[in-house]
C-alpha cells in the first residue's frame, strides 16, 4: 500500500479552521486559550488561526471572559452575519418563508396565503421577497434556498410528482423558470423528507442513522432515513405511503388523485369523525374548527385542526369512548406502518405532524402495543421534538448544511 500523502500547510490550516468554526458554532464564544485546548493546537497557532478567520469576516470578537483570576480573556464568535439562507414551505393553502443567519437563527420571515390563478414563480418571489425586507436583507444576500413542497421533483424529468393538489407547480419548464428568476443555488425537497432533517439535525432523531418518520395532517407521508441519508427513491417518491394498499381495506384505483390509496382512506384525517363516532363520542367532543391557525405551528385546514382538536381531547382524557376512538385510530396507523418496520427495520419510528402529536403519549404507547403485534420487529416510538414549522425548519436546516460547507472551506 502506498504511504499517505502528507497535507500541505494549506490543507493543515482549512482543517484547523473548520475545526474551530465547528467549535464555535457548537459552544458559542470561546477563547483564544479554549479553543486550543478543544483542538489540540499551540497558543500561538490558536491566535494566526483566529487572526485568519477574524480577517476573513468568519469570526469576530465578542466581550470578554470575566470572572476569573488574572486579565480577562478575549472571546471569538461565529460570524453569523457572514451568510444567510432561505427556506420555503409551499402548501395548497400558502407560502411560508424564512431567512436565517449561519447560526440558524431565524432573522426574518414571511406568509403568502394562497389567491387562486397564483403562478409558482410569484409566489416563491413574492413570498421570499417578504422574508427578506422582514430581515432587513437583499436577494443578494442570500447563499441558498432551499424549497420544500408536497410530492417530490422527478430528478429525471424535473416533473412535480405524487402533488395533483399543489396548483400551479405542474408546469414543465418550472425549474427553469425559477432559475431564471433567483439567482442562487436553489434546492427543492419532500415537505416531510424537510421535517426528517429537522428531527435528524435537531430534535428526537438526533444520533441515529436509520429511522422512519411517520407524517400525518392533510395527507399520510413517510420519510425514510437510511445509512444517515434520506432515501428518495428513483423519481423522488420514496416514502409516499398514503397511496400504500392495506390488508382489510379495499384496493383504491387511481391513486394518484388528491388523498387517495389505501393507508390514506384508512388512516387519513378524512377518517377520524367516522372513528369517532363509531366509538360513541358525539358531535360536541370537539370544538368547531377555528377559521384561521391560533398559533404559528397550527394545522393549515379546518378540517386538520378540527381533528387534531378532537384527538387532543381525546388524549387529555383516554378513558371509555375517548379511549376506544384512541385505539382505532392507532390500529388504521399501525396497519400502514407495519409495512415499513417489516421492510426497513428502523431504530426508531418518529411521528410527526398535527395529527398524531395531538394523541400524545396515549397515542402513542396504544401504536407501539398495535406495532409489537403487527411487525416482526419493534423499534422505539418518539414522538417529534420539532413542533413550531418542522418543514420550514427543515428547508432551513437542509439549507445551512451546504451553506456551512462551502463558507467554513477556507482552503478555497
Amino acid at each position: 500500500m502506498p504511504a499517505a500523502t502528507p497535507g500541505t500547510p494549506s490543507l493543515l490550516r482549512a482543517m484547523n479552521d473548520r475545526a474551530a468554526l465547528e467549535l464555535l458554532l457548537a459552544h458559542g464564544p470561546l477563547s483564544r486559550t479554549r479553543i486550543g485546548h478543544l483542538t489540540g493546537l499551540s497558543k500561538p497557532t490558536a491566535s494566526q488561526l483566529l487572526a485568519r478567520l477574524e480577517a476573513a469576516g468568519l469570526v469576530v470578537a465578542t466581550g470578554t471572559d470575566g470572572g476569573r483570576p488574572g486579565p480577562n480573556a478575549q472571546l471569538y464568535a461565529l460570524n453569523a452575519r457572514a451568510a444567510h439562507v432561505g427556506g420555503l414551505d409551499v402548501t395548497p393553502d400558502r407560502v411560508l418563508a424564512a431567512v436565517a443567519d449561519l447560526a440558524g437563527t431565524v432573522v426574518g420571515g414571511f406568509e403568502l396565503p394562497y389567491t387562486e390563478g397564483a403562478d409558482a414563480v410569484g409566489q416563491v418571489t413574492r413570498a421570499l421577497g417578504g422574508a427578506l425586507e422582514d430581515a432587513g436583507l437583499a436577494l443578494a444576500d442570500l447563499h441558498r434556498l432551499v424549497i420544500a413542497t408536497p410530492g417530490a421533483f422527478d430528478p429525471r424529468t424535473g416533473r412535480l410528482r405524487y402533488a395533483s393538489h399543489l396548483p400551479g407547480w405542474h408546469s414543465p419548464t418550472l425549474l427553469d423558470e425559477l432559475a431564471a428568476a433567483l439567482p442562487l443555488p436553489v434546492e427543492y425537497e419532500n415537505d416531510v423528507n424537510l421535517a426528517a432533517v429537522a428531527e435528524q439535525r435537531l430534535g428526537a432523531a438526533r444520533g441515529h442513522e436509520d429511522f422512519v418518520l411517520l407524517w400525518n395532517e392533510e395527507g399520510l407521508g413517510a420519510a425514510l432515513v437510511l445509512g444517515g441519508r434520506l432515501h428518495r427513491g428513483w423519481t423522488g417518491g420514496a416514502g409516499e405511503v398514503g397511496f400504500l394498499p392495506v390488508p382489510g381495506h379495499p384496493l383504491v384505483r387511481q391513486v394518484t388523485r388528491a388523498n387517495t390509496g389505501g393507508y390514506q382512506e384508512l388512516a387519513g384525517v378524512q377518517v377520524l369523525p367516522a372513528l369517532a363516532a363509531a366509538a360513541g363520542l358525539g358531535p360536541g367532543s370537539a370544538p368547531d374548527a377555528p377559521q384561521a391557525p391560533a398559533a404559528p405551528d397550527a394545522p393549515h385546514t379546518a378540517q386538520v385542526a378540527a381533528g387534531a382538536a378532537l384527538l387532543r381531547r381525546a388524549a387529555a382524557d383516554p378513558e371509555g369512548a375517548r379511549l376506544a376512538f384512541l385505539r382505532s385510530y392507532a390500529t388504521a396507523l399501525a396497519t400502514g406502518l407495519a409495512s415499513l418496520v417489516a421492510v426497513l427495520d428502523p431504530e426508531i419510528v418518529v411521528l410527526s405532524g398535527a395529527l398524531i402529536t395531538a394523541g400524545g403519549d396515549p397515542l402513542r404507547a396504544l401504536l407501539e402495543d398495535e406495532l409489537a403485534e403487527l411487525a416482526p420487529s419493534r423499534p422505539r416510538l418518539v414522538t417529534g421534538e420539532v413542533r413550531e414549522r418542522p418543514v420550514l425548519r427543515g428547508a432551513l436546516e437542509s439549507a445551512l448544511a451546504a451553506t456551512r460547507e462551502e463558507v467554513f472551506d477556507t482552503s478555497r
